[in-house]
């Protein structure tokens, strides 16, 4: 059984930092990219940020590049999303996602229907 489980949500003041984390189970390493979606209401998910765990690949989108960093703790099977310097547009509902690999693909995060599996959504809010 797939199994993302995501933490570590919370309420800070723009300029600060947060860490999300998400523990996967279920399925390969070498099978599914992670990534992090995030969604407001009214708007459709969005990527930002994911990772490939057997080469270490990753993307960003452009509004959290220079501000976030993914990375994967292959001890616990962990994927991290630590946020620094939060922005109020930061603020969200953020999902922890696996995405079946493909030969030669890489755009994990560049929509959601490319998501197969979804965790429970971890809300994050930024006030200024």
């Amino acid at each position: 059984e797939v199994q993302l489980q995501a933490s570590g949500g919370g309420s800070v003041q723009a300029g600060e930092s947060l860490r999300l984390s998400c523990k996967a189970s279920g399925f390969s390493t070498g099978d599914y990219a992670i990534g992090w979606f995030r969604q407001v209401p009214g708007k459709e998910r969005e990527g930002v940020s994911c990772i490939d765990r057997s080469d270490g690949f990753t993307t960003y989108a452009d509004s959290v590049k220079g501000r976030f960093t993914i990375s994967s703790v292959t001890a616990n099977n962990t994927v991290d999303l630590h946020m620094n310097n939060l922005k109020p547009e930061d603020t969200a509902v953020y999902y922890c996602t696996a995405i079946l690999k493909a030969y030669g693909f890489r755009g994990y995060c560049d929509h959601p229907h490319y998501v197969n599996y979804w965790g429970k959504g971890t809300q994050v809010t930024v006030s200024s």
